[in-house]
């Protein structure tokens, strides 16, 4: 099931996802229909309804847990309210510009494929990275914070290369 956006929101809530996180949530798909929307007029195939749900709902496992094992909390509970597998693929890959395989172990995430590999997943995945709670960044404003919070360069290089290739969709 692809929900639209009401029950998409009605979804969060019943989750137990806080007020703040359902305003980030809009805005990262807010601003991941605009991206998909300006891809789509530059002839690529974008499902902007999809980007626009699995946007919304990127962030559902946040009512379990704000480390980053919300991405896998968030699969658990799509899975159970029974979405679409490329919504549950969407909350599984939005973390970063995605997470590596070696990655997960030290992360102590179970294995899986964490990486954004259809052009929805790369989309909702950018989208979150340029959106700092509820407020729009740029890319240079992301990686400054990102590297006062002492992210790696390697995962900083990741979120800029994710960014340079939806920015060349739009261009």
């Amino acid at each position: 099931m692809i929900p639209d956006k009401n029950a998409a929101n009605e979804l969060l809530r019943l989750a137990g996802c806080s007020d703040s996180v359902i305003n980030h949530c809009r805005v990262v798909s807010d601003c991941a229909r605009e991206l998909a929307e300006k891809i789509h007029q530059n002839g690529y195939a974008v499902d902007i309804e999809l980007v626009q749900m699995g946007a919304i709902l990127h962030d559902i496992g946040r009512s379990r847990t704000h480390d980053i094992r919300h991405g896998v909390e968030g699969v658990i509970l799509a899975k159970d309210f029974g979405l679409d597998d490329k919504i549950v693929d969407i909350i599984r890959t939005h973390i970063g510009a995605g997470i590596m395989p070696e990655e997960t172990v030290l992360l102590g995430l179970p294995p899986d494929n964490y990486i954004p590999s259809t052009l929805e997943e790369k989309i909702v995945a950018h989208a979150d990275n340029l959106v700092e709670d509820d407020s729009i960044v740029s890319i240079s404003e992301k990686v400054e914070i990102l590297r006062k919070k002492g992210r790696k360069e390697n995962i900083i290089e990741k979120i800029i290369q994710l960014n340079n290739e939806i920015e060349n969709m739009i261009d």
